[in-house]
């Protein structure tokens, strides 16, 4: 592949729900390109795309692939993302490499989901974009219903480019708007505008032409006085209105009949960005002062990685895009985001798993490497003398999370890193130890990317894992206030042991923690011994009265007491306030608590009465409904324990229509007739365990 200069590079991110078509429309696109000599099929696993075990037995996308192709005298980097919900952190990725974006809807499903949830991460990104409407051949199909509920659900200005001719089986082709000519079949062979469409076409075309001439002033004047505006000016108004959002440009096709997928290539090529036409900003660590990147080759090197896998063969694999600059094989580079040098070895350009060794990687292109060392997604790759770190990919909060333990004793050696490794691949991943129940917590998106994790965790890594639904987090706290002795004294040969305290426990607002005080007066228990007292209380508070969870939100008061001059020490005041806590929290009106979760659950309106009515059946609290184009947004509190699988559930209520995000809120008592379950199903997993 040669180079090419800037100006004439297209990184384009393939967006839209899972089961839209991108996979086989990217497949296409390489087709039509004459980078592949065959079209691959998902049914067959030989898709460029989707060349990953994972990919090839589900049937959809769990990666974002790098699929490069020559159109026009023009380098397009198509970036074929996953629709599926479990695998935002791949779009995330893809979009900080992107300088456009195509959004794929499907002409029969319509405007899902999933396609307005990459609508917004377009909009976080501030990214061009375009509408391919696929599936022309599929029963159900319809152009112009899919183009209304695109105006509906985005507030955007959504103007054709391309008319199908026909639709269902007896979809043939498309009509160019632009150059005013029919392309049917899947060759594109030029052809007359079938009759019947004439005056659609016509109208479609004054519309687009409209649109064009208010891109540019000039035009509009032309347009206005009834001069013909040429073929050239329209791509260049339809270019500069593209690019900066003043509307969106939709075409129509069959990507598994490759029907319109030549004029899709032609319309990235002519109206999305190039690199050269997006502003980047980046931040010299040392001065703090914000600098605008220019994608000029021969300018400081600034690259960022947007994605790392682990491959089995050459190690960790470094996807990265270049901002400005040049980057070269067999050379060093700083990595500014950890401060260290890294040794670049053998670059690549990179077409699905077949890698192309290059002797460099120009600005504004995308490239991978093997092997560095501390280098992660997001980071920012650069000279030593010219420091410069571009903004960190920001990721949503991981749905669905698993307790993890370690299948065999070798297991639990390799356990660490093995999911240090993981997370490096996947940064949507996140592994904490909870103190408070002891288990090792990997969460991530919903169910789908846990077994996804799961399982690289095994092949890459070797390392065998088993997951359980994590134990919830209770805690105890107490109602009312209640004082009570803690009397330890034991007598042995030798010296004994003795010490006497009245507590009292006073309960707290919720959230506020531990707090103990002293109000012995006189001597009763020396002081030395106080803080003796407050220890013991801390250790004894980590195991509740009710099911063994830790005791939150109290005040302890020492106020009385006694001690022995010889028996008396720090040991013997703390097994006293053991006994005292022991003594006093059950008279205190103890309680358990349970953390509450804050969703927000977004679905088309037809499933807004499946959704309340279970979250009625899982304890939650409605805090809110809204109607937004075409969808209903619902904000709840829910307790943990009822949607610990919730990312499952949603899927299969909504046909995997519905998202939600949750956060959470905070702790809450949980109802007496269900203190008794949770009780028995602690005991239960401790004694498995055991």
């Amino acid at each position: 592949m040669k180079e090419y200069k800037v100006q004439d590079l297209r990184n384009v991110a393939l967006l839209g729900h899972g089961s839209c078509g991108k996979t086989t429309l990217s497949e296409a696109m390489l087709y039509d390109a004459g980078a592949v000599t065959r079209m691959g099929r998902i049914e067959d696993h030989n898709t460029v795309s989707d060349y990953d075990e994972e990919e090839q037995e589900r049937g959809l996308s769990v990666n974002t692939s790098v699929l490069p192709a020559e159109w026009q005298n023009r380098k397009l980097n198509i970036l074929d993302v996953p629709g599926y919900m479990d695998f935002v952190g791949e779009v995330k990725n893809a979009l900080r490499a992107a300088d456009g974006g195509v959004l794929v809807v499907c002409a029969s499903s319509g405007v899902e989901v999933g396609a307005e949830l990459h609508w917004e991460f377009l909009d976080e990104a501030g990214i061009p974009r375009m509408v391919f409407v696929n599936k022309m051949d599929r029963d159900n199909a319809d152009y112009a219903r899919t183009v209304d509920q695109l105006r509906t659900k985005f507030e955007a200005t959504f103007v054709p480019i391309t008319l199908p001719i026909g639709a269902r089986d007896s979809f043939t082709g498309i009509v160019d708007l632009v150059t005013m000519k029919a392309y049917l079949g899947a060759e594109g062979k030029e052809g007359e505008i079938p009759a019947d469409m004439r005056d659609q076409v016509e109208a479609a075309r004054t519309e687009m032409m409209e649109y064009a001439a208010e891109a540019d002033d000039e035009l509009m004047m032309k347009y206005l006085e009834g001069e013909e505006l040429t073929t050239d000016e329209i791509y260049s108004a339809l270019r500069t209105g593209s690019i900066a959002g003043q509307f969106v440009l939709v075409l129509a096709g069959s990507a598994t009949k490759n029907i319109g997928v030549r004029r899709l290539l032609d319309a990235i090529a002519a109206y999305l960005p190039a690199p050269s036409d997006v502003e980047r900003t980046a931040t010299n660590p040392v001065t703090d002062d914000e600098v605008t990147l220019t994608p000029d080759p021969a300018a400081p090197a600034v690259a960022q990685v947007f994605k790392t896998l682990a491959d089995p063969f050459v190690g960790k694999l470094t996807y990265f895009r270049v901002f400005s600059g040049t980057i070269s094989s067999d050379s060093r580079i700083f990595n500014a985001t950890k401060n260290e040098e890294e040794r670049l070895g053998q670059l690549f350009l990179v077409r699905g798993k077949e890698q192309i060794p290059v002797d460099s990687i120009p600005a504004g292109d995308l490239g991978a490497t093997a092997k560095l060392g501390v280098t992660v997604t997001s980071d920012t790759l650069c000279d030593r003398g010219n420091p410069f770190v571009l903004p960190p990919i920001t990721y949503p909060e991981p749905l669905f999370s698993v307790a993890v333990f370690p299948k065999t004793k070798a297991d639990l050696d390799k356990l660490g890193n093995g999911l240090s490794r993981l997370i490096e691949e996947d940064p949507t991943l996140r592994v904490e130890r909870n103190t408070e129940t002891n288990e090792t917590i990997l969460s991530g998106m919903g169910e789908s990317h846990i077994q996804i994790a799961a399982r690289r965790l095994a092949q890459k890594f070797g390392v065998e894992i088993v997951t359980e639904v994590p134990t919830i987090p209770y805690r105890e706290t107490i109602t009312k206030v209640a004082q009570a002795q803690g009397r330890h004294k034991k007598q042995t040969g030798g010296r004994g042991q003795f010490g006497d305290v009245w507590l009292r426990f006073e309960p707290l607002e919720r959230g506020a923690g531990f707090e103990f005080a002293s109000e012995i007066f006189g001597g009763a228990v020396p002081k030395n011994y106080v803080p003796a007292v407050e220890k013991g209380i801390r250790e004894i508070a980590e195991q509740g009265v009710i099911a063994g969870f830790p005791t939150v939100d109290f005040r302890c008061v020492i106020y009385d007491g006694s001690y022995h001059p010889v028996d008396s020490s720090e040991m013997a005041f703390k097994l006293a306030a053991h006994l005292g806590f022991r003594n006093g929290i059950p008279q205190a009106g103890p309680v358990l608590l349970e953390p509450i979760m804050e969703i927000v659950v977004t679905v088309p309106e037809e499933f807004m009465g499946d959704i309340l009515g279970d979250l009625n059946t899982r304890r939650g609290r409605v805090l809110g409904m809204e109607q937004s184009r075409g969808n209903g947004v619902v904000t709840a509190q829910v307790p943990l324990a009822e949607i610990q699988r919730y990312a499952t559930d949603l899927r299969s209520m909504t046909q995997g229509r519905g998202i939600y995000r949750m956060s959470f809120s905070h702790y809450d008592i949980v109802p007496a007739h269900i203190v008794d379950k949770v009780v028995e199903e602690t005991k239960k997993r401790e004694a498995q365990r055991e």
